[in-house]
């Protein structure tokens, strides 16, 4: 009751939300109070799929589900229960084939899964009760257990922090699985704690667990004997994260509030789903045409054949008489296993083997990634990994690519590069020991060699010291520290190797800059801030209140205590934060500086102070407390006390820092740009610092106009709710990127191929994005279409302070946009997990942050660079490859079945195969499978060269250009045409039936044989036509192909086998050779269906994307390169080249 009555006294008419209570240590706060403890779920990671019981059910249902393997098998019912002209095992086996492999695939896979959750699951932790350290596993662990973790532990669920061994009731923790950040962020204990957690009697009451990882709002209350509770607001300060690793303390203990599935980083992950490529979706949508196409023909020859018998005398000739059973059979199911009969005799039409060889060319081409040696990074020993080979082809078709910063775009080692102090510019030469002077006349005077005044420049020095929140993680040595002569400011050793952390690498950056210059920082014991100035003397300031940075202020503040009593506010933040807080006349020769240092990348920061007077100190002393205890819009508070205390500040300089990029980022950025692919950057980080980062791999220009829908702009806008400031903006930004500008006509924007030279930058924060997508307002769908449009008019689109899961939401809002656009995410920590498993393609490198990238992504590589090569090379010719595949194997089905329905209406459509069983089985098998398969995996139709040399050739393959239904239409028509040349050209041939020189005639067989002879090698030939790039294993396996052909004709015909019980072939090939006019049919057919195509090659240049002839790229590289590859073998190159690898 005590509680309760508490809880609205101090909430007053706070809206309640769904809470959850929690008893600390599971002990009741009352006796007299019965205690009923909560049930909430445990701790245990589930991320596998299958278990042992119901993986076959359940991987069958999964299989049968994809439309080819489903018809199969109904196929192979029909063969077995009804008498059919084919045998069961042409489609039983194959089908078996395909379930086997891929069920033993995806079981494996889920094995892996298995076991990576076992090692979670079975992790030892630290367990306190009633006093005693119990170890226990880590899915045992309950909510309100009271948890111990030491150092470089990661913490096994979520807690609060209740006690620190460090003095000053702190810890530092590291973020790199959760946000991607590896810089070391400070936790708060919970105020009056005590150290005895044996005898704290407490709850806590916090909300429901939800996906963001930087809010949480929950109280403490604190029993003690014959007192009323005390009450401790909760926040993020105090909240330890599962995934998070403890740094720089020895132990904390904390309890342990969400368990298992509802951490903040199971909720930020998204579950694994099964990737399908566009161009499976192809394949299922010609094969439905082709189903059609099947039971078109199955109904055309039932009906005929019904027709045929109703004449008299046809239904039952003298030479083949009905049996009394035959006469009984109901007509209506006389005719539907008919029906199915046909539907078998023209079954070959679907290519059930094409699936087997899609499946070894996507399983196979994947090695040649994985070979590459330009992917091979010696720092780390490694190569490229290809965990999914289904997306090989889906490399070739990506128009978004969503970015990670931290770690991806940049190495996240920052550098102090230079500073200015009052206009002066200071820039530190690592190979001179004297100071850069003002080395360019960009101050407001051309006066050269000169300096600030000593004061000014420690007092510069102090401010950058002093105004950060980093901590020294070992004790320092100042017997290693020099100084040089005061007028230098630079040391002359290099900075020592003690180490720093803090939660931005840019403070840590900026303190060593300060050592460069002679102040070295000492660290902070018991809140005082000691330093050590060039004289060697430590000087001690006691540190007061820290105003920490947020991205609406973009600027933080110390207020320090001087030895001599003044009391000093430091600040230093973003030229747009602190510019108009300062004294004006200030501004301008700083300005000039940092804008000059901008258009060079760099991060730029000012630095400001301030005295307060008593009065003054006193009044904001008083405002922070108060803020800081209330539960109630605590951040507002705290944000209006911020802003009346940095006020009429004086400006003393600026520093440069340079987040260095990975290794040729920006030419990556710039190809794929080229190529046609939107680039998005999403990170966790500051928007300042990924603002600069998108500067520097020029993604934005400094002629780019930046669109920014953030916190900040929505608050500019003040007087009206956020959401009608929202929909302003949106609306604003719409007409600027939209409606006012002209796009290009294929929809992509670039800065090298638009129309004018107005190029648009979309920024956007997590808090804002949060509005847009989950808007509760009826206009909410309006706001995201604003929304989605503005940025794919943009030429690239920042998202920063980004929750991991809404990252997936960003991938996916994209992903089912107009079009279906193919995404691709790439990332290096397990922050990036999300969005890694919702795009179309997953990325993950191999980085320093763990990983958890790389075991939930589809392909895997050492640096960002290796993208450009993977997506224009690799994934331009996998597409191609692929595309062609697909295309040629419905293509000679197409030209292998036509004949045998033609022939139905020359047999009285009695169902007589045309072809041998063995011809029928081996066809798609043995004499016309291999061929396509060395060329989908070894064709290179433009050099790799070349297609790295010139990224708009990638455009040209875009939008699933070679599958769609146009360039379907021309196979399909050319199948029909040669189809049809093929039995009617022989049955021209058989108009005159003796044929043998002994003047016997030809059979059926006979005409069978040749119709067979020639499709096989007209197909064969068709592709040797199609081939670019010849290797050995390409001549190997064509001309082989047709002479197995031969071979196995005469050896099938030639001997007796005594498990057939027929024989229909005994010598009909050999026989069939030996007629001069079988070979003159056989060749003179095969050089007609052929001679279209030959004369459009040799008379004409027909219409090729892929033939840029004239593209600038070739040249420039003069004749040494050319668009058709080299002829040596791919296989060889492979292997022997260094310097030079191909796919």
């Amino acid at each position: 009751m005590l509680r309760r009555s508490l809880n609205r006294l101090l909430k007053g008419d706070e809206k309640r939300v769904d809470s959850r209570t929690i008893y600390v240590g599971h002990q009741p706060c009352s006796a007299s109070e019965p205690f009923i403890p909560p049930k909430f779920c445990d701790n245990r990671i589930v991320s596998s799929k299958y278990t042992v019981w119901n993986f076959l059910p359940k991987n069958l249902f999964e299989q049968f589900r994809r439309i080819a393997n489903f018809y199969f098998l109904i196929i192979f019912l029909v063969q077995v229960i009804v008498d059919t002209p084919t045998s069961p095992v042409t489609s039983g086996l194959p089908l078996f084939f395909v379930i086997t492999v891929t069920a033993i695939k995806q079981g494996y896979e889920d094995w892996l899964r298995h076991k990576a959750d076992n090692e979670v699951n079975k992790y030892p932790v630290t367990v306190l009760e009633n006093g005693r350290r119990l170890r226990k596993e880590s899915e045992k662990i309950k909510v309100g257990d009271v948890i111990e973790v030491e150092e470089d532990e990661t913490f096994p669920c979520d807690l609060i922090l209740l006690t620190s061994s460090r003095d000053d009731d702190i810890c530092f923790v590291t973020t790199a699985s959760l946000d991607g950040e590896s810089n070391h962020k400070t936790h708060y204990t919970v105020p009056d704690v005590e150290k005895d957690l044996e005898t704290l009697s407490a709850t806590l009451e916090c909300e429901q667990p939800q996906p963001d990882l930087y809010k949480f709002v929950g109280r403490m209350y604190i029993y003690k004997s014959n007192q009323e509770p005390a009450v401790r607001s909760l926040g993020p300060e105090n909240l330890l994260l599962k995934g998070a690793t403890l740094k720089n303390t020895q132990k904390v203990c904390g309890v342990a509030i969400y368990t298992g599935m509802e951490t903040k980083m199971a909720l930020n992950y998204q579950g694994k789903s099964q990737k399908r490529s566009a161009v499976e979706k192809s394949i299922n949508a010609f094969l439905l045409v082709y189903l059609c196409i099947l039971v078109s023909k199955a109904l055309v020859c039932t009906t005929l054949k019904y027709v045929w018998q109703s004449k008299p005398g046809q239904d039952e000739p003298w030479y083949n008489e009905k049996t009394q059973k035959e006469r009984d059979t109901n007509v209506y199911l006389k005719m539907f296993t008919d029906f199915l009969s046909f539907m078998v005799l023209f079954n070959f039409i679907i290519p059930v083997s094409m699936y087997v060889t899609v499946e070894m060319q996507k399983f196979l081409g994947s090695f040649f990634i994985s070979w590459d040696k330009d992917f091979f990074d010696p720092d780390i020993n490694e190569g490229a990994l290809v965990n999914t080979s289904d997306l090989n082809e889906e490399l070739g078709q990506v128009e978004y690519v969503f970015t990670d910063k931290t770690g991806t775009l940049t190495q996240n080692n920052m550098q102090f590069i230079e500073c200015c102090i009052d206009g002066f510019q200071y820039k530190h030469r690592d190979n001179d020991s004297e100071l850069d002077r003002f080395c360019v006349t960009d101050g407001p005077t051309s006066r050269m060699e000169e300096k600030a005044g000593r004061e000014r420049e420690e007092l510069f020095l102090r401010a950058i010291c002093l105004c950060h929140t980093v901590q020294v993680k070992d004790a320092p040595n100042t017997d290693q520290i020099q100084g040089d002569q005061v007028d230098t400011i630079v040391l002359r050793v290099p900075i020592d190797e003690r180490g720093f952390i803090a939660s931005s690498p840019d403070e840590v950056a900026l303190v060593k800059g300060a050592m460069r210059y002679g102040f070295t920082y000492l660290g902070l014991e018991s809140k005082a801030m000691k330093i050590l100035n060039r004289s060697h003397e430590i000087e001690v300031y006691e540190l007061l209140h820290v105003l920490n940075f947020d991205p609406v202020r973009r600027r933080m503040s110390v207020i320090v205590k001087c030895k001599s009593g003044d009391i000093v506010l430091f600040c230093k933040g973003a030229d747009s934060s602190i510019f108009p807080r300062v004294q004006q006349e200030e501004v301008e020769p700083i300005r000039v500086h940092v804008e000059r240092n901008a258009k060079e990348g760099y991060r730029t920061l000012c630095v400001a102070y301030k005295l307060l007077g008593t009065e003054e100190y006193a009044r904001a002393d008083a405002g922070l407390r108060e803020a800081r205890l209330a539960l109630q819009d605590r951040e507002e508070k705290l944000m209006a006390v911020y802003n009346e205390v940095e006020t009429g500040m004086s400006l003393i300089g600026a520093t440069a820092v340079e987040d260095r990029l990975q290794e040729e980022a920006a030419e990556t950025m710039e190809a794929l740009q080229g190529a046609g692919i939107k680039i998005w950057v999403l990170t966790g980080d500051k928007m300042e610092t990924a603002k600069s980062t998108c500067f520097a791999c020029r993604l934005f220009q400094r002629t780019t106009e930046l669109l920014e829908l953030t916190v900040r702009t929505l608050d500019a806008r003040g007087g009206r709710k956020r959401e009608e400031r929202l929909h302003e903006l949106l609306l604003e930004y719409h007409k600027k990127a939209v409606q006012d500008e002209h796009t290009l006509e294929n929809g992509v924007r670039s800065r090298s191929w638009t129309v004018t030279n107005h190029d648009f930058g979309f920024i956007i924060d997590g808090a804002s994005l949060s509005m847009v997508l989950n808007s509760t307002d009826s206009n909410s769908s309006h706001y995201r279409n604003l929304f989605l449009q503005t940025c794919q008019n943009c030429t690239a689109v920042l998202c920063c302070r980004m929750a991991p899961l809404q990252k997936a939401q960003i991938v996916k809002l994209v992903k089912n946009s107009k079009g279906n656009p193919i995404t691709l995410s790439i990332g290096d920590g397990a922050n990036d997990v999300s969005m890694i498993l919702e795009a179309h393609v997953g990325i993950g490198i191999k980085g320093k942050e763990g990983r958890q990238a790389v075991r939930n992504s589809d392909y895997a590589i050492p640096k960002l660079k290796h993208l450009k090569k993977l997506l224009l090379a690799h994934g331009h010719l996998y597409y191609v490859r692929i595309a062609h595949l697909v295309q040629y194997f419905f293509y000679k089905n197409l030209c292998f079945i036509l004949p045998q329905f033609l022939y139905q209406f020359f047999c009285g459509h009695s169902q007589q195969p045309l072809y041998d069983a063995a011809y029928l089985t081996m066809y798609n098998i043995c004499f016309t499978s291999m061929p396509i398969l060395a060329y989908s995996l070894l064709e290179q139709h433009i050099s790799i060269q070349v297609l790295l040399g010139n990224a708009t050739l990638y455009r040209e393959i875009r939008k699933n250009s070679m599958l769609r239904w146009g360039p379907f239409l021309y196979w399909t028509l050319l199948a029909v045409f040669h189809g049809l040349v093929f039995f009617f050209g022989v049955r021209f041939l058989f108009r005159n039936p003796a044929l043998q020189e002994d003047g016997q005639v030809f059979g059926n067989w006979s005409y069978g044989t040749i119709v067979f002879t020639v499709l096989v090698f007209t197909v064969t030939l068709k592709l040797a036509l199609d081939t670019r790039h010849w290797t050995w294993i390409n001549h190997f396996v064509i001309w082989g192909s047709l002479a197995f052909y031969i071979l196995f004709s005469f050896f099938w015909g030639g001997i007796i086998w005594p498990f057939l019980s027929q024989q229909r072939l005994y010598f009909v090939f050999a026989t069939l050779l030996s007629s001069v006019s079988a070979w003159l049919v056989i060749i003179l057919l095969i050089l007609f269906s052929l001679l279209p195509e030959i004369l459009l090659a040799v008379f004409s240049k027909p219409f090729n994307p892929f033939s840029h002839q004239n593209n600038p790229v070739e040249s420039n590289r003069g004749d040494a390169l050319s668009l058709r590859s080299s002829s040596r073998p791919l296989l060889m190159s492979t292997f022997t080249d260094e310097s030079n690898s191909v796919i």
